[in-house]
């Protein structure tokens, strides 16, 4: 009999990730993720929903997708299909929305039928840190094209694709946020989606479009979406997490049929959670549209609080690239700063940012960069935690010497 202690870690299959960590509560200058700001949260209208599609409703949980289509929610679906068309120029119907647990399941989706081992796909140079990673672990390439303050650059994306055909290598899509880009938060114009379809057609290059920030732009317009341009070349993705709440996880793909239906074959969840999608279909439909503008001005009043403290802290040392909407400030400090010798030293002392590699298609080229996400924490919190950061930048490279009113070292 073999006595010694019988452990399960041993026979874990090879290739999997480091462990996470357990998690000790969120820092008190957190930001990190996509959270948004708690008390912009409708949570006593998002309860009188929950009662009323329980009262109502609620026996329909008794059977798989509520016992309607597999899409999920019927009048979630036809809400999506409303408001895509209202706000994006969309014009798909409710069969053409299929419901996820988040854009991030939309992601997967999205991934898993397009992207084999081998594969090639562009990418922004700077964009959502997931995005990477999903195609990298699939086994894929990653080509960076480059940004400006106007967005993707499509001359450099002519280039690119041209280079790539050279080599006889069609990439397998091209994934882009064009309204409120994350990180750097800008939007795409009108000229430059045309150019965008224009290189789809010539290349013969479908667009993967992640729209999750488009509610958020601060003037509340945004040009037409590429799926509204071309919907035979492009596969939509947004979600109610940065518009409604993050941990409803409620998303959705919007694609013609013969792409949502291959989808739909692979979403092997049974369903995406139906009560969280009849809530967000209950609420919504009363009241989405009054909810946007008062969490708009308040993220944008958050904005301009992070960005008067980092120059009271930071002064000229960093640059930034105030977004057109959302939650998250890119910004950049002097060359010669590695902002990742720094943020284990920060998280120690309770304060979290993204670090700039982490986000981008080449990590060294954003050694520099960081990125801030001002939705949760309050206007007190953001200034103490931009001193924070600044007093332990400091510390570990010299940088900022000084900032409006103040000397260090």
């Amino acid at each position: 009999m073999d006595d010694r202690p019988f452990a399960l870690t041993g026979l874990f299959r090879a290739g999997l990730p480091d462990p996470a960590p357990r998690f000790a509560g969120l820092p008190r200058y957190n930001f990190v993720y996509g959270h948004n700001d708690p008390s912009e949260v409708p949570a006593d209208a998002l309860a009188e929903a929950a009662a009323a599609v329980l009262r109502d409703s609620g026996r329909l949980l008794g059977m798989y997708n509520l016992g309607e289509a597999p899409q999920g929610h019927a009048r979630l679906r036809a809400f999506v299909a409303a408001k895509l068309k209202r706000l994006s120029g969309i014009t798909c119907s409710a069969d053409d929305v299929l419901m996820t647990s988040g854009s991030l399941q939309a992601m997967d989706l999205v991934n898993n039928l397009f992207v084999a081992p081998g594969d090639t796909v562009i990418l922004e140079e700077f964009t959502y840190g997931g995005a990477i990673t999903k195609v990298q672990k699939l086994g894929a390439r990653v080509v960076g094209a480059p940004l400006d303050e106007g967005g993707l650059r499509i001359d450099a994306l002519r280039q690119i694709l041209e280079d790539l055909k050279a080599e006889g290598v069609t990439p397998k899509y091209i994934y882009t946020i064009p309204t409120v880009q994350n990180p750097t938060g800008s939007i795409l114009s009108l000229e430059r989606r045309h150019g965008l379809i224009a290189l789809s057609r010539a290349f013969g290059v479908p667009i993967f479009e992640d729209e999750c920030y488009a509610d958020l732009v601060w003037t509340g317009r945004r040009p037409p979406a590429l799926y509204a341009l071309d919907p035979a070349r492009v596969v939509h993705i947004g979600s109610f997490s940065k518009s409604l709440a993050p941990a409803l996880r409620v998303g959705y793909i919007v694609a013609d049929w013969p792409v949502l239906g291959r989808i739909l074959a692979t979403k092997t969840d049974a369903g995406s959670g139906a009560l969280e999608q009849m809530v967000v279909a209950e609420y919504a439909e009363r009241h989405f549209e009054a909810h946007l503008g008062p969490l708009r001005t308040a993220l944008r009043r958050k904005l301009d609080v992070l960005i008067d403290a980092l120059g009271q802290e930071f002064g000229t040392a960093a640059e930034l690239f105030v977004p057109e909407g959302g939650i998250f400030l890119w910004l950049k400090l002097p060359d010669h700063v590695d902002v990742r010798r720094f943020a284990g030293t920060a998280l120690d002392a309770g304060l979290a940012f993204n670090p700039g590699p982490e986000w981008a298609c080449a990590p060294e080229t954003a050694k520099s960069h960081m990125r801030l996400c001002f939705a949760l924490p309050t206007e007190e919190i953001i200034r103490e935690g931009v001193a924070a950061l600044a007093r332990i930048c400091f510390e570990q490279t010299g940088v900022p010497a000084h900032g409006v009113n103040r000397r260090r070292g």
